[in-house]
């Protein structure tokens, strides 16, 4: 293997930390990465890796070369991407991950048009609502909704959606309708796992911040539960726009507290900070932000 191969593999091991997985990457055996590694820290007359039962950990050297090792392969990418641009346009595969719910909405069909205006590219959609690990998973970029806390990502924003309080019809008529945040303790509430202030809802109204502590019978980490939930009735949902927006307009669901706004939904679009940015991810973020602002729910 020449010496540009091997600083690949050693690269994605040094991402992943498994040996194992980079051979199934590179469709190998695990002894076969093994040997190729050992062969790079001969040629290099270094340990580039500690090695345990249980885990692989760079050494000062390791680190040294990695950042140079991925500054030298980012390069390369961006370069044949370049060529590739002038000639044919963008190629490779592109991996994108995003949530169920944007997806099921919206992003789907954004993803599918932008291959099929890149004939010469292949992409791969990746939708769930786990924070997926990017480098380790190989994956070019992200659209995350909401807060972002991972400082090792770079982040681009391509929309924003306000978030509404809904319930159904139905249930307000049961349970009454809130007419001011603290209302809310009072009304079974469908909780949303990954939201940054857990169980605490934030409001702004007329007298400024406020922020309500609320409870219920149902939590997820998924929008499109928390879609189906506050449809059958089950309780109020605080939610970006996007969600619910259908079956706002046509009835099945209504908003509340239209004069207490909860923190807007940020979009972006994230990718590793150790990455350079590459030039289909750098088009493929453009396309999102184009057509995000399209739609109202998204902008």
């Amino acid at each position: 293997m020449d010496r540009f191969s091997l600083m690949q593999a050693f690269v994605r091991i040094a991402e992943t930390g498994n040996i194992s997985a980079v051979a199934r990457e590179l469709g190998t055996s695990q002894p076969t990465v093994s040997k190729q590694l050992a062969a790079l820290e001969a040629s290099l007359g270094v340990t580039l890796l500690q090695r345990t039962t249980r885990s692989l950990s760079l050494t000062e050297t390791g680190a040294a070369y990695y950042e140079a090792a991925r500054r030298i392969l980012d390069d390369v990418a961006e370069a044949e991407a370049g060529v590739a641009r002038l000639s044919t346009g963008l190629t490779g595969t592109l991996t994108v991950a995003a949530p169920n719910a944007l997806g099921q909405q919206f992003l789907d069909q954004v993803v599918i048009d932008f291959q099929a205006r890149h004939d010469g590219l292949k992409v791969h959609l990746i939708e769930g609502e786990r924070f997926a690990d990017l480098v380790e998973e190989g994956i070019d970029v992200a659209v995350r909704v909401g807060d972002l806390t991972d400082s090792t990502l770079v982040a681009r924003r391509v929309g924003s959606s306000r978030r509404v309080v809904v319930g159904t019809p139905e249930y307000f008529a049961r349970r009454g309708e809130p007419r001011v945040p603290q209302d809310l303790e009072r009304h079974n509430c469908i909780l949303y796992s990954y939201l940054r202030g857990g169980n605490i809802w934030s409001f702004r109204g007329p007298k400024g911040e406020m922020a309500v502590r609320v409870a219920g019978t149902f939590r997820t980490t998924s929008g499109s539960a928390i879609r189906r939930a506050v449809l059958a009735g089950i309780g109020v949902a605080a939610t970006p726009l996007w969600i619910v927006h259908d079956h706002l307009k046509t009835g099945r669901l209504q908003t509340v507290l239209a004069d207490y706004a909860p923190p807007s939904a940020e979009i972006n679009a994230v990718y590793p900070s150790v990455r350079k940015l590459s030039t289909k991810v750098r088009v493929f973020i453009d396309h999102l932000r184009d057509r995000f602002a399209e739609i109202p729910e998204l902008n």
